[in-house]
């Protein structure tokens, strides 16, 4: 069984690494459809309809989806050791599904609504990422959590500028 290993790629990277072939595709078979791409396109034809949403990059978007994917999964992992960051885990992996999730169905969000989700995941991942810095010289899972959290901070603060200069 292989360790997790966050996402060391840029956004471009990572999403052309999964057309490429990478685990988001609906299928092996030869001229398979990559699931982010079907997902991508149902959500752009959703957004048009919504104010001050349509102008956004589909690949920021899903670049985000991904990192908050990955920082709730690394949450999840370090909360398992019982560690004082434990709780700041649990939390910011709920709060990283929630953001992501909310990501995937856009109808209902607002500008405004998407940001305050936006702050309240940054907010969360710069808690958990300081506790779990506080053990990451001794525990490599506490470390990669942390690097995890930073990761879908950028995003999400990649999202929430893409944002603000579109507005």
């Amino acid at each position: 069984m292989s360790a997790f290993r966050p996402h060391r790629r840029g956004p471009e990277q990572q999403l052309a690494w999964r057309q490429a072939g990478g685990p988001a595709r609906l299928s092996s078979t030869k001229g398979a459809v990559p699931m982010d791409a079907t997902m991508m396109g149902a959500m752009s034809k959703s957004m048009e309809s919504m104010p001050d949403m349509a102008m956004m990059d589909m690949a920021v978007l899903q670049a985000c989806m991904d990192a908050c994917a990955a920082c709730e999964q690394a949450c999840t992992v370090c909360s398992t050791q019982l560690m004082d960051c434990a709780p700041a885990c649990m939390n910011c992996a709920d709060m990283c599904h929630t953001m992501m999730r909310s990501m995937l169905r856009m109808q209902g969000m607002t500008p405004a609504t998407m940001m305050a989700m936006l702050d309240a995941c940054i907010a969360m991942c710069q808690l958990c990422m300081d506790e779990c810095m506080r053990h990451a010289d001794h525990s490599d899972v506490c470390r990669l959590c942390a690097q995890a959290c930073q990761a879908c901070m950028n995003a999400c603060m990649a999202v929430r500028d893409m944002m603000m200069a579109s507005a």
